[in-house]
């Protein structure tokens, strides 16, 4: 995504609408002399206080975080002040987003030990991988049963009258996973197929949404709405889990896999080409890559760790991976997104 997606359900996955960055400090209690350390990081970054506190008192440096908005935002913002860089590292930058960064010449190659570690999934660009995720379709499971109508077992099938407005998805133009459904339904089906597609489901009474916010908490029957479907995150049933006030043996909702409605989103962290504190931008990245914090994102950004080493969360068991899912090189999405984009509107909204 991600932009996609990583993430406290109800405020991490946020798409930010940043007019500039927002620059807070971690912690006031770093000592004086330690180093400013910025580092721009997109609007769903969330790691426990004290884990970030350590870091600083074991790299002798006051983190200073700059949120950047999702991740398409935060690298336009990263290309904007490159002449004067507003950070020292990033976090967030995604696979739809690694050549842009690459070609636009803002991140500087980095070596070490995270770099070269195992990983599940090779990351396009400079960036070392960090984390991985799925955007798919979430299903509510009371309203669907109530309605007794059969889950539809592909695409094509969800365009039929017996889904009438039983969708409710994210505009691309302003929304990371709505990006990301768009790119996996291009994948799967082909250009020309997969607008027709679209323009299928805008006549059977499809909802757009401008964000995952308002899709999830306003329009998803699960939260009082009116649609059964949404376009969301494989994590996000075990965050329904996890933030319940009751306490759940099952989620409430599940993931919905349906062939060309599942897209892997990897998400990265660099060095910044001109930031200052190189050394210490550096001890970030092998940070990021370390068990602790690949642990505590799994319920904090609720995205997947990429190390196979580190131990699962026990409330991601309601979060399985799915089996098969859609990827596009980087590539192509830096050449043809923007056209997709103006496309989808012109077809789902005008």
């Amino acid at each position: 995504m991600n932009n996609i997606f990583k993430k406290s359900l109800q405020s991490s996955m946020v798409l930010a609408a940043v007019c500039g960055a927002t620059l807070f400090s971690v912690s006031a209690s770093t000592a004086a002399t330690a180093k400013d350390l910025r580092v721009i990081v997109h609007s769903s970054f969330d790691l426990p206080k004290p884990l970030l506190a350590k870091f600083e008192s074991e790299a002798g440096v006051k983190l200073k975080i700059v949120k950047g908005g999702d991740s398409g935002e935060m690298l336009n913002k990263l290309i904007l002040t490159k002449k004067a860089p507003i950070a020292d590292v990033v976090y967030g930058i995604d696979n739809a987003q690694a050549v842009k960064a690459k070609a636009a010449d803002v991140l500087d190659a980095y070596d070490g030990a995270a770099a070269q570690g195992e990983s599940k999934i090779e990351f396009a660009g400079m960036a070392v991988a960090v984390d991985y995720g799925f955007v798919t379709l979430n299903y509510d499971k009371a309203t669907v049963t109530k309605r007794g109508t059969p889950l539809p077992k592909s695409l094509e099938e969800l365009a039929q009258p017996a889904y009438k407005k039983w969708l409710v998805v994210e505009n691309p133009a302003t929304s990371g996973p709505g990006y990301a459904f768009l790119l996996a339904t291009i994948a799967h089906m082909g250009e020309e197929k997969a607008f027709a597609w679209w323009k299928s489901m805008r006549g059977n009474g499809m909802k757009v949404a401008k964000g995952w916010t308002e899709a999830y908490y306003t329009d998803f029957s699960r939260n009082g709405g009116a649609y059964p479907i949404v376009v969301s995150y494989a994590s996000s049933p075990a965050a329904e889990v996890f933030y319940s006030k009751e306490k759940l043996t099952d989620s409430p909702t599940a993931s919905l896999y349906l062939p060309g409605a599942v897209f892997r989103q990897v998400e990265g962290a660099a060095l910044i080409k001109g930031g200052k504190q190189r050394a210490e931008a550096e001890k970030f990245l092998e940070f990021m890559r370390s068990n602790d914090v690949q642990e505590a994102m799994q319920t904090t950004m609720w995205m997947f760790p990429m190390q196979s080493t580190t131990k699962r969360a026990d409330v991601m068991k309601y979060a399985p991976e799915p089996a098969k899912f859609e990827s596009m090189p980087a590539a192509v999405i830096a050449e043809k997104g923007a056209s997709w984009i103006s496309r989808w509107t012109k077809t789902v909204l005008k």
